[in-house]
């Protein structure tokens, strides 16, 4: 069993920055992708950012050069590091751990830009 839990949304200007944090817990492998995908009123869920065990990212256009994912493989953490931050990017952030072909999800944190 895995458990996920994201800390570190809330409210934030237009241009402001937040540091989202995930830290996975349970039957974690070291092989693995950690990452940020995004749920806005009224629309689908799509990923934001991720990270594989090995380091390779992949970013989402939308957000490219302004968020950076990061990870603490050790600490079977991963960050999600967000400036210049647009009220469009207003969403609930969701932390995902993919390993050995099955998804695991946390509940979710808040992130609201807005002045």
């Amino acid at each position: 069993q895995v458990q996920l839990v994201e800390s570190g949304g809330g409210l934030v200007q237009p241009g402001g920055s937040l540091r989202l944090s995930c830290a996975a817990s349970g039957n974690i492998f070291s092989v693995n992708a950690m990452g940020w995908y995004r749920q806005a009123p009224g629309k689908q869920r799509e990923s934001v950012a991720t990270q594989h065990s090995v380091g390779f990212r992949n970013y989402a256009d939308s957000v490219k050069g302004r968020f950076t994912i990061s990870r603490d493989n050790g600490k079977n953490t991963v960050y999600l590091q967000m400036n210049s931050l647009k009220p469009e990017d207003t969403a609930v952030y969701y932390c995902k751990l993919t390993q050995s072909g099955l998804d695991y999800w946390g509940k979710g944190t808040l992130v609201t830009v807005s002045s």
